[in-house]
């Protein structure tokens, strides 16, 4: 199974509380073999994800690891272990942290998102219960998906920021970038050699795919237009800031995404890039196929321009 946050539980895919007992477990596990199967109707890809979190809540001692976090494949980590947690920018590595100096980054990023996870898991806990460790994994696995999620997108975005940090000090990041126009937010302006893209990262803990010059999966809703939303947002800033941005680019865990990265080839979207995590460092280096990229003289102009006209939220 997906190892994301935002991914469906094991309980969650059988169709069970995680409180239900082992008789409960096994009888919903039969169940949705039956409606799932292939040879009955039902869907390959749903059927295997039975099986998978079957593999992981199966037995007694499956279930208490999964339960307690043991051997979980994501961590939940502090926000005060992120080096980017305060806002600050990124310090040149220093003896014995690597030769090149780091990216410079602002803001911070994921930080939106973890406020309304801790929000949302002070609610669930219920009012006048201690919470004494909101990230720990086994009780972040237990809380709903839409719970989840928030922490799943804090951890893309910082991700996302420690990929940047380390393509050395040609490039610059400003994160969780408001938008005056939208009130809404980029999650990433970043310069470098390729260009100035606008940048959105995501885990959906599904896979997705373009369809029709939109992103889709099954943890996409129906009105849901991350692209769209994306290039909106990208548009009111580069106004704001006087600036046009190269592309718009939404990144993902590279298991969700079936090819190193999908491009939208025609209409309004045409240019906006979903792509792999790992792959995001060649396209921010080399730009869009065909493009030229930036000159020295051109960076130092953008830099002082974004620097001047960035506001955080």
């Amino acid at each position: 199974m997906n190892g994301s946050f935002a991914s469906r539980s094991p309980y969650e895919v059988l169709g069970v509380s995680p409180g239900s007992s082992d008789d409960e477990l096994r009888r919903a596990y039969r169940l949705r073999l039956r409606e799932t199967h292939p040879d009955t109707g039902g869907s390959a890809v749903l059927f295997q994800a039975v099986q998978d979190a079957w593999e992981l809540v199966g037995t007694p001692t499956e279930r208490a690891a999964y339960d307690s976090g043991v051997g979980a494949r994501v961590t939940a980590p502090d926000a005060r272990g992120s080096s980017f947690a305060g806002g600050s920018r990124a310090s040149a590595a220093g003896p014995g942290q690597g030769a090149s100096p780091k990216a410079r980054s602002y803001g911070h990023p994921g930080g939106e998102e973890r406020e309304h996870f801790l929000r949302l898991m002070r609610e669930w806990v219920g009012r006048g219960v201690e919470l004494k460790d909101p990230y720990d994994p086994a009780l972040v696995r237990s809380a709903p998906r839409e719970v989840r999620r928030w922490l799943a997108k804090a951890m893309a975005e910082e991700e996302t920021a420690r990929i940047v940090s380390t393509l050395g000090i040609g490039f610059t990041v400003w994160n969780n970038v408001a938008v005056a126009k939208t009130g809404q937010n980029v999650d990433h302006v970043v310069l470098g050699p390729g260009g100035v893209f606008a940048v959105q990262s995501y885990d959906w803990g599904s896979p997705v795919r373009l369809s029709k010059g939109e992103l889709v999966g099954e943890a996409i809703g129906d009105d849901d237009e991350p692209l769209r939303t994306l290039a909106t947002n990208a548009r009111a800033l580069g106004r704001e800031l006087g600036v046009r941005f190269s592309a718009v680019v939404i990144v993902v865990p590279d298991d969700d995404l079936a090819a190193p990265f999908e491009q939208v080839e025609r209409g309004r979207l045409a240019g906006a890039v979903v792509i792999r995590r790992s792959v995001l460092p060649q396209l921010l280096r080399n730009g869009l196929g065909g493009s030229e990229g930036e000159s020295i003289d051109r960076i130092f102009d953008l830099r002082s321009r974004l620097q001047a006209g960035i506001r955080f939220v």
